[in-house]
């Protein structure tokens, strides 16, 4: 699982005057695949993936806006249609289309809605853990009336106004609490994914490389059936990935992938929320063949 010495190249593109990072692995000849990380992540937790996929594919992996190197939100706010503009930017901007996604968690729930609205633009997805939250969590927040939601959001921005980004003395505690966040993490991916996760703070501590206010999920979002309209507008081969382990509801249990046209939903035994860290031979066997077809 060792990296090579010859890593991507730091790029910057512009979106809402937001400067905003990606880097990009070579081979600009080759078809384009986009690697999309997670909340509160970043675009180098691809590396291990990226690695395999150079040689025959163009990589590149942006970090969202508040992650990472990539500037944060000026008013706090991180609502779902600016980070689909910015991943729309970054495709236009950069002639990407028609363009290959794999996106993991909020980058796929990212990634289905831009595929939904630019059909023509994608040519083959994959999601990992990407639908957002159940039909169960849905149900229960719908029936919160909305000045309650509106109250909890407001209090709980508040607290995030007020709240510090957690310090860690050295790296090496930082490294514990990767490992902590992810057992199934082998020592060398903790650390690695550490090391580009934070920045050091002017008295020598460390922080992670994201927005605390990444952490709240907005009030309000796109309506359900609006989501589930941009699901079925996606025109293009779509896998759905899941682990066996994860906390996330399975579309092919709960009723969601009855909203696709085309997607095929595969579950990784051994495997929890990061299926592209905890089982990578397979998963990048499956979506080699996947994206290659």
């Amino acid at each position: 699982m060792t990296l090579s010495s010859t890593g991507p190249t730091s790029r910057t593109y512009f979106s809402q005057r937001l400067r905003l990072h990606y880097v990009d692995w070579g081979n600009p000849d080759a078809p384009p695949l986009l690697l999309v990380h997670g909340g509160r992540d970043h675009c180098r937790n691809w590396d291990w993936v990226a690695e395999r996929f150079r040689d025959d594919w163009h990589v590149i992996a942006p970090d969202l806006r508040g992650h990472g190197d990539s500037q944060w939100s000026t008013d706090g706010n991180y609502p779902m249609s600016s980070y689909v503009y910015d991943l729309a930017q970054l495709i236009h901007q950069q002639e990407l289309a028609p363009v290959t996604i794999v996106a993991h968690s909020l980058g796929g729930n990212i990634a289905l809605r831009y595929a939904g609205i630019y059909p023509e633009t994608v040519r083959r997805l994959v999601a990992i853990e990407g639908l957002g939250p159940s039909p169960k969590i849905l149900q229960e927040r719908g029936e919160t009336p909305f000045a309650e939601r509106m109250r909890g959001w407001v209090d709980e921005q508040r607290k995030l106004s007020g709240r510090m980004p957690r310090r860690y003395p050295s790296i090496e505690d930082a490294f514990r609490r990767m490992q902590e966040e992810n057992k199934h993490l082998s020592p060398e991916q903790a650390r690695h994914l550490t090391e580009q996760g934070v920045i050091q703070n002017e008295d020598g501590t460390y922080c992670w490389k994201f927005d605390n206010y990444v952490r709240t999920w907005p009030p309000y979002d796109m309506p359900g059936r609006a989501i589930q309209e941009l699901w079925a507008r996606i025109s293009c081969p779509t896998l759905l990935v899941y682990g066996s382990e994860s906390w996330a509801s399975n579309p092919k249990e709960d009723g969601r992938l009855k909203h696709f046209g085309s997607a095929e939903v595969v579950t990784f035994e051994g495997a929890g929320h990061w299926v592209q860290h905890d089982r990578l031979d397979g998963f990048c066997e499956k979506v080699r063949n996947f994206i290659a077809e």
